[in-house]
This record gives structure tokens, sequence and C-alpha cells, in this order.
């Protein structure tokens, strides 16, 4: 497993049907190993305050670790 359960990660590309946008942070809540392709993760994804907003599955090449060079900052969802 290339990525550790409960680990915060970035996505990769943009997520629209959650309003989910390249450079968000999530936290690993399950692995999918896969024998015959890409390993697969469901991540939760909250808010500012700590409220879930969303749970995804994705592949493994959507997601990438945190760096200690990078600043996390607050958007706007939009919508709803």
């Amino acid at each position: 497993m290339k990525f550790e359960l409960f680990k915060d990660v970035v996505l990769r590309k943009d997520i629209p049907e959650y309003r989910l946008k390249k450079g968000d942070v999530a936290t690993i809540v399950e692995h999918h190993p896969s024998e015959s392709s890409e390993d697969g993760y469901s991540l939760e994804v909250f808010n500012a305050v700590g409220e879930t907003i969303a749970v995804v599955t994705i592949s493994e090449s959507d997601i990438e670790i945190l760096k200690e060079n990078e600043v996390l900052s607050a958007r706007p969802m939009g919508g709803v």
C-alpha cells in the first residue's frame, strides 16, 4: 500500500460532481487493492470547520502526499 490509512492527501484532479478541486485536502479512510488494475482509495473530505462534505473513491494516481513546503488555504465551494 502506497498511502497510509487516516493520512491527509491532496487531490490531483477536480471532482466536479462533489464540487472538489485539484489541490483540496482529504483523509484516506479505506484502501481498495486491485490485482488487475490500479489500487483505489476512499477519501473523506471535510469543510473548514471539520464537517464531512463528501466521501469519494478515487484511483491512487489521482492523489498525492502533502509536502512540508505546502500551505493549506480555504476556498468557498460555490453552489448550494
